[in-house]
């Protein structure tokens, strides 16, 4: 479900500060968890 997939992607991204990637790979991952928290938002408020 997308609670879910929510929980993998913020997990990816908080390994992914803590090893120091690439700004822009962190930069990307936080776009795609803050669109997934939107949409799950969005699905919850109906």
């Amino acid at each position: 479900m997308l609670d879910e997939e929510i929980c993998k992607l913020r997990n990816k991204l908080n390994k992914s500060i803590e090893m120091g990637e690439d700004y822009a790979i962190i930069y990307q991952l936080s776009i795609e968890l803050d669109e997934l928290i939107a949409k799950y938002y969005r699905i919850m408020s109906y």
